[in-house]
């Protein structure tokens, strides 16, 4: 076999072990703080398999014109392959209907950890994108992916270009009934309670400029589940309720 292909298997199949074993330390209580470092293990796996699926499908489905529909598809694979690879998953107990039957619309929720890219690929519905910082665009595959699947990037150190991308952002909605997701808090809380942080305008503007309803969508505090600063990674089913707009 070809040096080029070996080396990525090799790699892979070291990685895979690697991330067993620590399952399997932790599992068989030998060392119960092992489940921490697999999980993380096991989420960069997922995000990056589900971020190439995503940048191929989103190449495809640009040929046929329906590139808008990869952010769903690819945010339901990564939710179906996280549950699987931590046994971490999101279930929306009541108000999915406000998900898609108030399209377009701008989809509002608390923004808890680096979890929360879980939270959004359970809860994204079809013809919606994100929004997110510009700096990304150019990151290996996640950032391809977003740029071809009609994410839409804001450069938050420049309020004339945030500006300009939110009006954009109002015409393309109306245009092609398309949603768009915004944490409003702006940044992560790490709350270890049902708090958030102040809200920040950008998502409440772009609502009053498209003149489309705000749908709130809030997951519950998962810091049970997942704290960086205790070490705590656990397998879990979080609650999610989508609110009336």
């Amino acid at each position: 076999m070809h040096p080029l292909l070996l080396y990525p298997l090799l790699l892979a199949l070291l990685y895979t072990l690697l991330t067993l074993t620590l399952y399997a330390l932790s599992a068989l209580s030998l060392v119960p703080a092992a489940s921490f470092p697999a999980r993380i293990l096991a989420s960069y796996a997922s995000l990056l398999l589900c971020a190439t699926y995503g940048l191929l499908i989103s190449l495809l489905l640009r040929a046929v014109g329906q590139h808008r529909l990869a952010q769903h598809l690819t945010a339901r694979a990564f939710h179906h392959t996280m549950s699987v690879t931590t046994g971490i998953s999101f279930e929306i107990v009541s108000g999915s209907h406000h998900l898609s039957s108030r399209r377009p619309c701008v989809i509002v929720g608390n923004h808890q950890s680096e979890l929360d890219v879980l939270f959004l690929a359970r809860i994204f519905p079809p013809y919606c994108s994100v929004t997110a910082k510009s700096s990304l665009r150019h990151a290996p595959f996640l950032g391809w992916f977003m740029a071809l699947s009609g994410t839409v990037f804001i450069d938050r150190a420049d309020r004339s270009s945030a500006r300009q991308a939110f009006a954009g952002a109002a015409d393309e909605m109306l245009a092609r009934r398309q949603s768009v997701f915004i944490f409003p808090e702006g940044t992560r809380s790490y709350a270890t309670g049902p708090r958030m942080g102040p809200f920040k305008k950008g998502a409440f503007h772009l609502a009053v400029q498209a003149q489309v309803d705000v749908v709130p969508v809030v997951a519950a505090n998962y810091w049970g589940v997942l704290s960086a600063r205790e070490g705590r990674f656990r397998a879990g089913r979080i609650p999610v309720r989508v609110l009336e707009p």
